[in-house]
């Protein structure tokens, strides 16, 4: 029979444009096609193209394992499944060098709109229509492959909210909102247009070194097929493959509030290229994610910066002239883009650039907002733990008998700084595997302030915001 869904498009929307913590939908995408895109699947589709891996290790030690962590590999997914199921086949592919044992893989930010560049069709298996967004699909989402223990670093994403569905196997988020920024050390080295890192490693922490970290609030959620999590704007988050072969699809919604968030990342680049750039390279400190090709010149910067202050001031004044033919209130979306790597781009739509209304700060505001929402067996909310726990090992909770969803588990982390090698396409197993066992070993106290002291003071979040507000009050005048 026909699959009855237990929201509209239209309210479904309104939920994750309204809701401002995370939470997970059920029952909403049984008729996907995507659905039955399991690593087996995919395979088949792609018929022997390869795609990039991401490798690290899975011993835990103090420090986070950035993308400039790892070493990288181009491999089939024919070769990944032997790889993980450790079939002799693959003694002598691509995962030659790396003990699955020891190492996971991690296939992530795949553009599905570029691997299926060739077989278009399949953009329709992916149906974020249901949610609210009409001729949204595959095209504007991104496909994530991993192996257990393969995780995505600790960060906020700087535009839009995040929709996930999880396809095979099952991931833990861990989540913090966005008030406890300043209790998780962010970070903008490595550099990334629109990522910003925290500094403590969520899987093994060292207070002694991040003791506000102990301040923080986790929400953490297992998250399982057929499952889509609303990761809502601003919130951290650190991502683990828990089963042996996990997939996943996510497309971030670009949210009008993003015209001033593009403003602050100009400022952010042009600061952090421009001082990183002047120190000296020798240093052996890769501070450019492999994401960015290169670090951009000033003169670009600057006109990266003077076109995100045009379009954000553009937007202001079609959102005045709008509001004012319209007593239509609420949070407008744009729907045009959801590469969250792919940003650079500050172009303007007037039909689209309502800015988002401000964030409601009033306790007893947003405790009506929450009556509005339709919690239950279809909607579950990831509700904070108990800050009394500090347990490493998460259980999930099962969503089936109640409209709560969060896990036993603590929420206090932290790392130790410390500096190590970015290891690219290396085919020396045991250079690759002394190296990253070995590099991250604790750092003696520092006697001096480095550059990277400076700029995560420079870049901070709440710096960036103030001098973003007071270079728009400028333009204004």
């Amino acid at each position: 029979g026909e699959n009855v869904r237990p929201f509209t498009p239209e309210k479904t929307k309104e939920i994750v444009m309204s809701l401002q913590q995370p939470a997970v939908f059920c029952n909403m995408v049984g008729d996907w096609p995507a659905l039955h895109w399991n690593v087996e699947h995919l395979s088949a589709v792609l018929e022997g193209k390869t795609i990039q891996f991401r490798l690290g290790l899975k011993t835990v030690d103090l420090v986070p394992q950035f993308e400039t962590n790892c070493s990288y590999v181009e491999a089939t997914l024919e070769e990944f499944l032997a790889w993980s199921r450790g079939q002799p086949s693959c003694l002598s592919g691509p995962f030659s060098c790396y003990d699955y044992s020891k190492y996971w893989a991690y296939a992530d930010y795949k553009y599905i709109a570029r691997i299926f560049e060739d077989k278009p069709e399949i953009f329709q298996d992916v149906r974020w229509s249901d949610f609210g967004f009409p001729g949204r699909s595959g095209k504007e989402s991104t496909l994530w492959i991993g192996s257990e223990g393969a995780n995505t670093p600790c960060h906020l994403d700087s535009y839009g909210c995040n929709l996930v569905l999880q396809v095979q196997g099952r991931k833990r988020w861990h989540l913090f909102p966005p008030g406890d920024t300043s209790f998780l050390y962010p970070t903008r080295i490595p550099y990334e247009e629109s990522s910003i890192f925290s500094k403590v490693n969520i899987a093994n922490p060292d207070l002694r070194r991040f003791p506000e970290f102990r301040n923080s609030t986790a929400h953490v959620v297992t998250l399982s097929p057929g499952q889509v999590l609303l990761v809502p704007r601003h919130w951290w988050h650190y991502v683990e493959s828990i089963d042996p072969v996990t997939v996943s699809i996510n497309s971030w919604i670009e949210l009008d509030g993003d015209h001033e968030a593009r403003v602050e990342e100009a400022i952010t680049r042009m600061l952090v290229c421009a001082i990183k750039s002047a120190e000296n390279p020798s240093d052996g400190d890769l501070w450019l994610n492999p994401t960015e090709v290169e670090a951009t010149s000033h003169e670009i910067n600057l006109q990266y910066l003077n076109k995100a202050v045009s379009a954000y001031l553009k937007c202001q004044e079609t959102s005045v002239s709008g509001q004012a033919r319209s007593s239509s209130t609420g949070a407008k979306q744009r729907t045009n883009s959801s590469c969250k790597r792919e940003r650079r781009e500050v172009g303007c739509e007037p039909e689209s650039c309502t800015l988002l209304t401000q964030e409601c700060d009033i306790p007893t505001a947003k405790a009506e907002e929450l009556k509005k929402i339709p919690f239950g067996p279809h909607l579950i909310q990831v509700l904070p733990q108990s800050h009394k726990t500090n347990v490493t090992g998460a259980v999930a909770v099962e969503s089936g008998s109640g409209d709560i969803l969060h896990e036993n588990e603590g929420e206090h982390f932290g790392k130790l700084h410390c500096k190590r090698k970015r290891l690219l396409m290396s085919n020396d197993c045991e250079t690759a595997a002394h190296q990253m066992d070995s590099d991250c070993s604790p750092c003696t106290s520092q006697t001096s302030l480095s550059t990277n002291d400076l700029l995560d003071c420079l870049v901070n979040p709440r710096v960036i915001s103030l001098v973003a507000e007071l270079l728009l009050e400028r333009m204004r005048v």
